[in-house]
């Protein structure tokens, strides 16, 4: 077994002079960071005052599982042989708050529509998802279903 780390930095901008005296108060405003990337904008979801033009940790999530798989997928194609050309991905996730204000994730359905270059490669390339799947190490990590409903079309 081989262990990796991964180290993010996250800073809260949203400090608008008094901090968190009042829920009302203070930004959700804060920076996602990791060495040698670019810095991403971050929010609390607009439904928990957050702010819509900036990625928020449940958007991070689901796009996180979505890209997890895709990479898991495009090896697994190019180890077997499958030519893909296209592949693009419109994930959703469910999630469900508790009256606590807790909550968790309920379901990711992820919906990868993938062109392989030739009609011969289309079974084999909608079969791999299911492996793709398997490996994905985000996948591995979560609680809830994560579905997949593949389109595979050949070029």
């Amino acid at each position: 077994m081989t262990r990796h780390q991964y180290t993010t930095t996250v800073r809260w901008t949203g400090n608008l002079g008094d901090g968190t005296a009042s829920y009302r108060g203070y930004s959700r405003a804060h920076d996602v960071a990791a060495e040698g990337r670019p810095v991403l904008a971050a929010s609390s979801d607009p439904a928990f005052r957050g702010e819509a033009d900036r990625w928020n940790p449940e958007l991070l999530f689901v796009a996180a599982l979505s890209e997890c798989h895709l990479l898991q997928y495009l090896h697994l194609c190019a180890a077997a042989g499958v030519v893909v050309t296209g592949y693009e991905d419109t994930a959703g996730g469910t999630m469900e708050t508790t009256a606590d204000g807790g909550g968790a994730f309920t379901e990711i359905v992820l919906r990868p529509v993938v062109t392989v270059a030739d009609a011969s490669m289309v079974d084999q390339a909608v079969a791999l998802h299911a492996r793709a799947h398997e490996l994905c190490f985000l996948a591995s990590s979560v609680r809830m279903p994560v579905r997949h409903e593949p389109t595979v079309t050949a070029a």
